[in-house]
């Protein structure tokens, strides 16, 4: 393993799709950064799982735990959080007003809910995916096109395709998201007027670089990544595929105005992909301020890179007829 970097920032959610903030330490378990992300907000009109892609309002609210929450915390064992709203009203989630609340603020009957023990993959259940909605999570007006590659392994959707989320976890994806402060300030360059703030990007690990010029593309050295794995701290990732965005960065939130040109500036200089997705390769714990080593992967074959064209493509026809 070659040193790269070292770890800028770590950040943990604790209600998904709402404000987060930095702890100085976190563990890394196999389902990803734990006491990340244990609680949500569930959409009772359509039973399944509220996101800010849906919900905006969400982002305007901040969550952090009462007090912090032991090891032994995950599916079926929560700890209290509190939210705060727009107004700065605080309520714990033993408050029975949080749900009323947060539905008066959200324009829907919803309620906060813990991370489900293990066996209940029935709360993880995906929505009705159409072409059209695919268009509006993703933020793309009528005439913008997908990503040119797959950002997600087949497999990955096909499972996407049953859960909203991976059963045991709120993440919506991968277990871990990176973001190096390279390639914030590569779109930050892109788009001068703008504010790209490492909270529009909701990462778990910031990175810092070394030498970020080694890499294929200098400004954008995580999306190289890709089959190679990291360690930082005690923990190994295994880095999937760069992170395909979506509308949330352009939302508002606290101290963050509605942004559409954050997303232009991710379109025209990195095809709509900032960081990367990392699975657990092996627990532990990381700091702040921990030396970052990356093995590199071994390139896609020829197969493999004619099976994600063809995927592209039938994507990009997919939400075409979407449109």
């Amino acid at each position: 393993m070659e040193p790269v970097g070292r770890v800028a920032q770590l950040w943990r959610y604790p209600v998904k799709s709402m404000g987060g903030h930095r702890v100085p330490a976190a563990t890394v378990g196999r389902r990803g950064v734990r006491t990340d992300r244990l609680w949500a907000v569930r959409d009772l009109e359509t039973d399944v799982l509220a996101t800010a892609r849906r919900l905006p309002g969400l982002l305007a609210c901040e969550a952090r735990f009462d007090g912090e929450p032991p090891a032994d915390v995950g599916p079926g064992r929560p700890w209290p959080v509190v939210v705060t709203l727009p107004g700065g009203e605080e309520l714990g989630s033993d408050d029975p007003r949080v749900h009323q609340r947060l539905s008066e603020l959200l324009g829907r009957r919803v309620r906060l809910a813990p991370l489900p023990p293990l066996g209940d993959r029935r709360a993880h259940r995906a929505g009705v995916q159409t072409p059209a909605s695919v268009r509006r999570d993703l933020g793309l007006d009528r005439d913008d096109r997908l990503p040119s590659r797959p950002a997600i392994p087949l497999a990955t959707l096909l499972r996407l395709a049953r859960y909203a989320t991976p059963p045991g976890s709120h993440v919506d994806v991968f277990p871990v998201h990176l973001l190096s402060t390279t390639t914030l300030a590569t779109l930050a360059a892109e788009a001068p007027g703008s504010r790209f703030d490492v909270r529009r990007f909701r990462p778990n690990v910031v990175l810092e670089l070394t030498d970020p010029d080694r890499a294929p593309d200098p400004g954008l050295p995580e999306h190289g990544w890709s089959g190679g794995t990291l360690r930082l701290g005690g923990a190994r990732l295994d880095v999937v595929t760069p992170t395909v965005r979506c509308v949330v960065p352009t939302r508002p939130q606290a101290g963050l105005d509605r942004d559409r040109e954050v997303m232009r500036a991710v379109a025209r200089r990195a095809d709509r992909f900032a960081g990367a997705y990392a699975e657990v390769a092996a627990e532990g714990p990381v700091h702040e301020g921990d030396e970052v080593s990356l093995t590199p992967g071994r390139p896609p074959g020829v197969v493999r890179r004619a099976a994600d064209r063809a995927l592209a493509a039938t994507l990009q026809r997919a939400v075409r007829l979407g449109a």
